[in-house]
């Protein structure tokens, strides 16, 4: 499958092929989530949900896998250093991860809680994957590298929030493990200046990997899947074995 991209045309295998969504949960995307309770403009999530839906479901329609990436805290924060927890509460007044809402009374990114759920938008379904991190990249102390590797992925796609902070320090782990990293630009968002975007498409594009539109990625899906004659639709089946 052909895609236009930057800084060059890519040529996709959709059977070596997933989805990463980063954060695309209440307390990054709603108005009522930690972020939004702390002054930041939530509205560019929320902008995303409609098309980065469209994007996972003709995707899973296709075979890829969704891999539904989630920021989820221990409630003890044991594995939390002092420089993770001070994320979003710079002045070290307690806002920060643990906080209780008050939208909500709930711990902000706290596993189990309501601030870990998807936002109102997006709906898993079976077979997706789900994965749980307590940092900016998803790689770190998860099993995000064993399920690719296990599902013989070697393209991995990124969408969601936020592009210049957890999206993107997964997207440079995956680069830097040996995965091809393709940023979808018009499924991701971020509650940062405009020009951090800026800078963050800037290096996907010239160091980490490639820069591709998600709406041009459904198209080329959708040109890939052919018609049988007698009218049944056919899509690239998922290799499930090997050989050594």
């Amino acid at each position: 499958m052909s895609v236009p991209a930057a800084p060059q045309r890519l040529t996709l295998d959709l059977a070596r092929t997933a989805l990463i969504v980063v954060d695309m949960q209440n307390d990054f995307c709603s108005p009522r989530g930690w972020l939004a309770s702390i002054g930041l403009d939530v509205s560019g999530a929320d902008r995303l949900v409609p098309s980065l839906a469209a994007t996972v479901s003709e995707l899973r329609a296709a075979e890829v896998p969704i891999i539904w990436l989630t920021w989820a805290s221990r409630p003890d924060h044991v594995n939390i250093p002092p420089n993770v927890l001070h994320a979003y509460d710079i002045a070290g007044e307690g806002g920060g991860i643990g906080a209780l809402l008050p939208s909500t009374g709930t711990p902000a990114l706290e596993e189990g809680s309501w601030g870990t759920a998807l936002v109102d938008g997006l709906e898993p379904k079976p077979g997706d994957i789900h994965v749980t991190k307590q940092r900016m990249s998803g790689f770190f102390d998860t099993p995000l590298d064993s399920v690719l590797r296990n599902l013989r992925v070697d393209t991995v796609l990124f969408a969601g929030v936020n592009a210049d902070q957890c999206v993107l320090a997964t997207l440079t782990d995956a680069a830097c493990l040996g995965y091809d990293a393709v940023l979808l630009e018009d499924d991701v968002a971020t509650t940062s200046p405009e020009f951090c975007l800026r800078a963050t498409l800037y290096n996907v594009e010239r160091c980490f990997g490639f820069v591709a539109r998600g709406a041009d990625l459904l198209t080329a899906v959708r040109d890939s899947t052919t018609t049988a004659p007698d009218g049944e639709v056919s899509t690239p089946v998922r290799c499930t074995t090997y050989t050594t």
